[in-house]
Order: C-alpha cells, then structure tokens, then sequence
C-alpha cells in the first residue's frame, strides 16, 4: 500500500501521519528522502524482516532526492503488500513522471492551509479541538476565537491549549490569554479610524511598528475599505456580499453599519483616499507608517465631516 501526503497545510500532514503511526501495531520506520541512496531501495520498499511481518516505512521529502526520484517509479510496483509506504511530500513538481507514476498507484491526500472561504470550516475544527481537550466553548466564542487568531491551524491549536489549561473558553479569558493575529489589530485599526477614535489610532500604530510591516498593515486595512465599498455598493443582505467578495459574515458583519452610515459618496471618497496613500506608498520616499497613520487619522476626519 502507497499513500502520499501532500499539501501546503503542515498542520494536517502532521496530524495525518501521526494518526497513521498511531494506528500502526509495530515501530514505524521514518527516512530522510533527501539521503535515501537507491542501493537502500529494495529493503526499503521490498523487503520484509525476521522480527515483523508488517511493516509501515515513512520517507520524506524524497523529491529533493533528484536521483532517487527518478528511479522511484521502477519500484513502485515491487513494494510489498506488506508494507505500507508513506511518501511526506509537501510541494511536489506535478509535470514529473515519478508523481504521475505515484497518483497512478498511490491513496493521495491532498491538505491545504485554509483562505478567508475556510471559515467556517476553521470554525468547526476549532470547535471539536475544543471539545476533545474538554475545553467548554460556545459556538459564539468558537467565532470570537477564530476572527481574533486568523486560520492558521497552529496557531489555533495553541490558542485552544492555553485556553484548556485555564479551563475558560469565554471571549474575556480569550482576550485576555489569546494574542490577536495582525489582522485583527488591523480592523481595530479600522473600527478606531470608522469610529473617529484617532486617539485610539496612534496607540494600536504604535504597538503595531514594533512588529508588523507597515506594507502589510496597509494592504489589510484596504482590503477592509474594499469590503466596505462592496456593501454599501448593493442592497443584498450582508452573508450574500460576504460569499461575493470571500469575506466571512462576521467581519463585515462589524463593517455593515459604517457602509450604512456613511452612504455611498463618503465610502467613495475613503476609496480614492487608500488609492492615493497606495501611489504614494509605492513611489515617494516618505516613512510607510506615518503614510498609514496620516490616511488613518484623514479618515476620522472624513467620518466625522
């Protein structure tokens, strides 16, 4: 048997080939691909030994093994069916005839990371990670969690353990044990600027310096007035704009009223503001940050007038 793992989600290839040992009654034998020697190849995928006649053989990242790789597919065919061979390939070349000849024979499983359209996909893994710890969490916490932590699968893990350590699953233990992912710090920054705190604008800019790239900072919050110009472009009821523009339902669930008090011309006017901030963020040599702090503080201004 032949199973290849494989994907950009190394959160999901972990868990799988855990699982895979897990469930295997002997010792698993793990190898770096990338000093697999050919002459090691017909024990590895042929043979069978006096102490097991099962045998579960791991070997990863073999394609980095240009000479290796090339041969596999003479003995793909050969691998006994007592042995199950696990291939950890994250980023194979598809164009090859070695991953062609494996897809032919191989179970394939493909894991990738998860995109703004995964939310509530993310949701309902992070509520049963939450459960399996024994961690009592609402759906509504669940959501609060995921919209402060962002989808990357480790960095949610680790947020459900400290919050099973506390036995606390509720939005204060969460914001108070739970580091907000950029993008959240990125829509305060936007709530702040929507709401006309521009107090509250210079101290989140500040902690931000310290640790975001002043480029990525702008980009999330232009994605937001892109989102906020979205809806106060239709009529259509908040979760059909979210699956429009890939957003999730939260998020611009938060951004609706402001796309609803400002009416359409102001919201034009905040998207000819980030436009401009962009030019002049790609081509004058002023500081990024006290470019993303001055359109901040314009757009209370514009708010407000």
């Amino acid at each position: 048997m032949i199973t290849l793992l494989t994907g950009n989600n190394d959160f999901e290839i972990r868990h799988n080939l855990n699982r895979i040992i897990d469930d295997f009654a002997g010792t698993a034998e793990v190898v770096d691909g990338s000093d697999l020697e050919i002459s090691q190849l017909p024990d590895l995928l042929a043979g069978v030994t006096l102490f097991a006649s099962e045998r579960l053989v791991v070997i990863k990242d073999l394609s980095s093994n240009k000479t290796v790789w090339a041969k596999l597919p003479e003995w793909l065919p050969r691998v006994s069916d007592d042995i199950h061979v696990v291939l950890v390939e994250p980023s194979p070349d598809k164009r090859t005839s070695t991953y062609r000849a494996i897809a032919k024979l191989a179970d394939v499983q493909t894991y990738t990371k998860w995109g703004e359209r995964d939310t509530m996909q993310a949701e309902a893994w992070a509520g049963q990670e939450a459960n399996r710890q024994g961690l009592d969490i609402t759906p509504k916490d669940v959501r609060f969690l995921v919209q402060r932590v962002g989808l990357d699968q480790w960095t949610l893990a680790d947020a459900i353990a400290k919050l099973s350590a506390v036995e606390d699953g509720s939005e204060d233990a969460i914001t108070r044990y739970v580091e907000p992912n950029p993008t959240e710090s990125v829509f305060l920054l936007m709530e702040s600027a929507l709401g006309g705190d521009s107090k509250k604008i210079m101290g989140v800019v500040e902690v931000l310096k310290a640790t975001q790239d002043a480029y990525m900072t702008f980009g999330l919050l232009s994605g937001q007035i892109y989102q906020l110009a979205a809806l106060s472009a239709t009529s259509k009821p908040t979760a059909d704009v979210a699956k429009d523009v890939g957003a999730h339902p939260f998020a611009l669930g938060k951004l609706a009223p402001h796309a609803k008090k400002l009416g359409a011309l102001k919201v034009k006017k905040l998207v000819n503001l980030y436009a401009d901030t962009d030019k002049a963020m790609k081509s004058s040599g002023v500081d990024p940050w006290i470019l993303v702090e001055s359109t901040l503080v314009q757009t209370t201004v514009l708010v407000k007038s």
